[in-house]
């Protein structure tokens, strides 16, 4: 089976590579949405977050398909990559996947037509914009449960 996807959009970011990378959720940004999609914008403005799905434009040939890696964003944290577990990448949020597909949740700072300026980025620029979904209150959970290699890993913020 062939699936394809159209972008409905582009990340436009200065931030470098490197500041996109941190764990800052500050980065701010645009979604240049293209001006065929705006009416599906409409309704938008009232979401304080939002889903961005993309498609992770700049992988390398051997980062897409394998189902196993080393969470190695833990080496700018310090640890070793020698220490660090072997993880199925569907636990982990590595742009290595089988499919290149991205996640983020971003904040909704304000929209101008067809571009949303959006804080806590993490794309880089150029990256195609596949979907947005507004966040609600029903996609939360309270009662969630973390599994040991995390906690073990986890930073102050409860971030790996």
């Amino acid at each position: 089976m062939e699936i394809l996807f159209k972008p409905v959009g582009v990340v436009r970011i200065k931030a470098t590579e490197q500041e996109i990378k941190t764990e800052s959720r500050e980065v701010e940004g645009v979604l240049e949405i293209y001006p065929e999609f705006e009416p599906a914008l409409e309704g938008l403005e009232g979401y304080s977050h939002l889903f961005v799905i993309s498609y992770f434009h700049e992988l390398r040939p051997d980062q897409i398909g394998p189902l196993q890696v080393k969470p190695k964003r833990l080496v700018q944290r310090g640890f070793r990559l020698e220490d660090l577990p072997v993880l199925g990448v569907f636990a982990l949020d590595s742009p290595t996947r089988p499919n290149p597909i991205g996640l983020t949740l971003v904040r909704l700072v304000r929209r101008e037509g067809c571009r949303l300026i959006v804080s806590g980025l993490d794309y880089f620029d150029g990256t195609p914009i596949l979907d947005i979904k507004g966040y609600r209150p029903e996609y939360r959970t309270d009662e969630s449960t973390l599994p040991e290699w995390y906690l073990k890993f986890m930073n102050s913020q409860g971030h790996i």
